[in-house]
């Protein structure tokens, strides 16, 4: 039975390998780059602009795994999660996509070939849909899927359905893109009798794969207009085809949730869990696994719980899993955030990220749960009063103003409360429940604005910042400052105050575009505001900082001096484009740039490359940066329409980033010898040999197909560079030996280490040798068998295995059992006789009686096993237990 990470890699190298299609990463599940999405929903989401004709790729032909979340918004499995066995708010969807490259036949016979000859599924079971047409909307039926599912695949002739618009035509909106569909569902019941179920929503009939033909695009008339270049869009439900490829009924029997629901029953002590429909007990097992799943990944992809749209969700979430948890698990304390390592551990290897800060994770996830329960037990009884009340009114319905009441106080969102009356047979009334609720935001909303509601009702006044690009002082006035939450626009600011000063005009550059915000001061006679820091909010400029000296207050003229900090900002900004030239020019053009971060530090920069750098491909890189920065070239910005930037040949830009239209290119070299020219508003030098120096500090993995390279310029590099050569120079003299045959000396103790090892280890083989052989002269005799027993010298396992076998070779009729340790670490190994099996004496089972003896546990096949334990000092306990038992069997 394939687990699900070689079904997950089957996928993926049958379409990269066989079939010549790139994999490009999953995207985060959280859309940054797409206001219109909560969550990355399907596979497509980070192909959109390509099918929308607004954006190229250097490939056109991709597969991958997308992480997605379907809770809240359009998509919302929110509230199906646990009652059933297929719905989840996360989810992995697995797809392989064509841009204007091969169409259905590929799709169509690549699909089939996965399924019945890698996977070998039934072919007997699979069953296919086709768009039967659809005239009322001026739609054809797709006769060509039907006829190549009948000539190039070998699925009976009667697997293959029709079906309406619903489920087999695919729209991205009223107008655009759009095309027909063809389904893949697999028959699950016993006598093979599921193909009246395809498209009828049965779990004894599930769809397994959408293969989506986007071939026509909708215009606003709603006439169908062919698309020049025709796409291929699939979908495949990875947790679904794990369950039917493992021969499960559910997809939470599969390997994908068991690590999880052994975790939570460790720490629950409660039954385990055991696939009912119908028992509380395993829907809250199910609940609390799905939703620690989709929990993780979005805190791992950046989103954090809040009160409003994508953070309502993830506290929705939680806080339904937390009830689940103690209304019927057990638990008594928060227990979700012992999961996000559990969930590292069984997805790290797929998803890399999960592995880069779960203790953040589960540190959120703490807060929130420790948040949540503070009041979750009194709400609970609240509610136990409120369902009795409403059930003994004889009206099912919890009024509006008990609703408000469990949200506002208690914590209770009203989905919460509404699934909860669900299960007492209740309603909640939900028009009386918003009344109140928008009546309580407007009356909230009269007293002081956060600093976020400020900004979007325009309440932050606006500051003109296009002096950034200049060190030159700028001067400005006060326009107010932000304290506790609040615009303060009147009276005094006075020294020691934390807060975030607002000017009409200012030279400070705001974080954005992974460059880090300036630092500096604002200087007015008598005074100083020391700015730490610098964000964009609006069309406002917060500086953050503390006012040191003096008294502020509103129009006040002021000077702003930006930090020379923000001089090595440019060095390492400019030097980031230096290396996204270089590493496309060595490494391919399918290096994109996935993100960065500048500071006076250093450079962090993200890219798309499947492995590690070699140490020729980091030197070629470095050669190439450092021969741009001696070379001199001229850095240039310049403002342009976002179109006409579009069309600038070799421009680059970090796909996913929404740009704003103008855009200010930045171009490095000549306009006839151009090595770099990017989207950017950061901060750069003028000529590139003011960036000094380049050097990679080191590079890692960030997620499957990411790499990030983090470098140094300037000062730094130099340092850096002096650092390794005074390490250099001490190993020489360490080796006595020049610097450049320090290498040398190296390996030739490396050669001397392991020949020593050998020679060890050999010296070891012969003591471990000699001893067994003692062991089998002073064997015991039990009945018509030798019984050999004893302690043996510390040595690999394999050799010891290896001695052991020989022995028992030797003895015959025999078993032996024998130990070895030090320290508080000890070991055991028995091997059996084929004859002495055959009456009753097994290796697995001795081990597994006798392991206990040494403070241990283990166990293994009939005729050899092992054990691990903690105290060698009762190896001989051990062994007169295993005398005892072996002569019992044979008495």
């Amino acid at each position: 039975m394939p687990t699900n990470n070689e079904i997950r890699q089957q996928f993926i190298d049958f379409f990269v390998s066989k079939h010549g299609h790139v994999y490009v990463p999953s995207s985060p599940v959280v859309p940054f780059d797409d206001p219109t999405l909560l969550f990355a929903n399907a596979g497509m989401n980070q192909f959109k602009d390509v099918f929308l004709g607004t954006g190229k790729r250097p490939y056109q032909r991709v597969a991958n795994s997308q992480k997605c979340i379907r809770a809240g918004g359009k998509h919302n499995d929110l509230e199906d999660v646990g009652r059933d066995t297929y719905h989840h708010t996360f989810f992995e969807m697995l797809g392989n996509w064509s841009f204007g490259d091969y169409f259905k036949k590929e799709a169509i016979t690549w699909a089939w070939e996965l399924l019945t000859e890698v996977w070998g599924l039934d072919k007997t079971r699979l069953h296919a849909t086709v768009f039967e047409g659809d005239p009322a909307n001026n739609l054809g039926p797709d006769t060509e899927a039907d006829q190549l599912w009948k000539s190039q695949t070998t699925i009976p002739h009667g697997n293959v359905h029709l079906g309406g618009k619903k489920d087999n035509f695919w729209d991205m909106g009223d107008t655009g893109p759009c095309g027909p569909c063809t389904e893949i569902h697999i028959d699950l019941t016993d006598d093979k009798s599921g193909g009246r179920l395809v498209n009828q929503g049965s779990p004894h009939c599930i769809e397994i794969w959408n293969l989506v033909f986007i071939q026509f695009n909708r215009n606003s008339d709603a006439s169908l207009t062919p698309l020049p270049a025709k796409h291929v869009d699939t979908g495949m439900g990875f947790e679904r085809v794990a369950a039917v490829l493992q021969g499960k009924k559910s997809n939470y029997d599969t390997d994908v949730f068991s690590p999880l629901f052994e975790k939570i029953q460790s720490l629950s002590g409660s039954t385990p869990y055991k696939g009912s429909l119908e028992n509380r007990v395993d829907i809250a097992y199910r609940v609390v696994a799905d939703h620690i799943r989709a929990l993780t990944f979005a805190l791992t992809d950046g989103a954090a719980p809040s009160n409003e749209k994508r953070g309502y969700v993830l506290r929705s979430i939680l806080r339904r899993a937390e009830r689940f948890g103690r209304q019927y698990l057990g638990f008594k304390k928060p227990f979700l955030h012992e999961l996000a390592q559990t969930l590292a551990n069984s997805m790290g290897d797929v998803f890399p990220e999960l592995r880069s800060k779960p203790g953040a994770v589960a540190k959120v996830i703490h807060e929130e749960e420790e948040s949540f329960l503070r009041t979750m037990e009194k709400g609970m009884k609240l509610f136990q009063d409120i369902s009795v009340g409403a059930q003994e009114s004889g009206d099912k319905v919890i009024s509006g103003d008990k609703v408000f009441d469990l949200h506002t106080t208690y914590g209770f969102f009203p989905e919460i409360t509404a699934q909860m009356a669900g299960e007492s047979g209740l309603e909640i009334d939900w028009p009386g429940y918003k009344t109140l609720f928008e009546k309580f935001k407007e009356e909230s909303g009269k007293d002081r604005k956060s600093i976020a509601s400020a900004a979007i009702q325009g309440e932050l006044p606006s500051c003109d910042d296009s002096p950034k690009y200049s060190s030159v002082p700028c001067q400005g006035k006060v326009l107010g400052w932000v304290l506790n939450n609040a615009v303060i626009r009147e009276g005094k600011l006075q020294p020691g105050v934390q807060t975030g000063l607002l000017l009409d005009q200012s030279g400070f550059y705001a974080e954005q575009g992974g460059q880090v915000g300036d630092s500096g001061e604002i200087r007015f006679p008598g005074g100083c505001f020391v700015v730490s820091d610098t964000q964009k909010l609006g069309a406002a400029i917060l500086h953050l900082g503390k006012l040191e000296q003096g008294i502020l207050q509103p129009g006040q003229e002021v000077t702003g001096v930006v930090s020379p900090k923000r001089g090595e900002i440019k060095k390492n900004h400019t030097s980031t484009h230096l290396l996204n030239s270089a590493l496309r020019e060595i490494l391919g053009d399918h290096v994109d740039q996935k993100g960065s971060l500048v500071d006076e530090n250093k450079t962090r920069f993200d890219f798309s490359h499947s492995q590690a750098l070699t140490r020729e491909e980091i030197r070629k890189i470095e050669l190439r940066v450092n021969e741009m920065i001696c070379a001199g070239l001229p850095v240039v910005a310049e403002t342009m329409p976002l179109d006409a930037a579009k069309k600038l040949p070799g421009v680059r830009a970090m796909f996913g980033e929404k740009y704003p239209d103008p855009v200010r290119v930045v171009r490095i070299g000549g306009v006839e010898n151009i090595a770099s020219m990017e989207f950017c508003g950061g901060s750069h030098l003028d000529s590139t040999s003011q960036a000094g120096f380049f050097k990679i500090l080191g590079q890692e993995s960030v997620s499957k197909g990411v790499r990030r390279i983090t470098a140094v310029t300037g000062q730094a590099a130099v340092e850096h560079l002096f650092e390794l050569s005074g390490v250099l120079e001490v190993l020489s003299e360490k080796f006595r030996c020049s610097p450049l045959q320090v290498v040398e000396r190296v390996n030739a103790l490396q050669d001397e280490n392991k020949e020593l090892k050998a020679q060890a280890k050999q010296g070891t083989s012969s003591d471990l040798a000699g001893v067994m052989d003692q062991l089998l002269a002073s064997s015991k005799i039990i009945g018509p068998c030798k019984f050999l027993c004893g302690q043996v010298p510390v040595a690999p396992v394999d050799q010891i295995r290896q001695h052991l076998d020989r022995v028992r070779q030797k003895a015959g009729s025999s078993v032996v059992l024998i130990g070895w340790g030090e320290g508080d670490k000890a070991g055991l190994m028995a091997a059996v006789s084929d004859d002495l099996q055959a009456q009753g004496i097994e290796a697995g089972k001795l081990i597994a009686e006798v392991a206990p003896l040494i403070d241990g546990k283990g166990g293994g096949p009939k005729g050899m096993a092992q054990a691990g334990g903690k105290s060698p000092g009762k190896l001989k306990d051990a062994f007169d237990k295993g005398f005892q038992i072996v002569s019992s069997k044979l008495a």
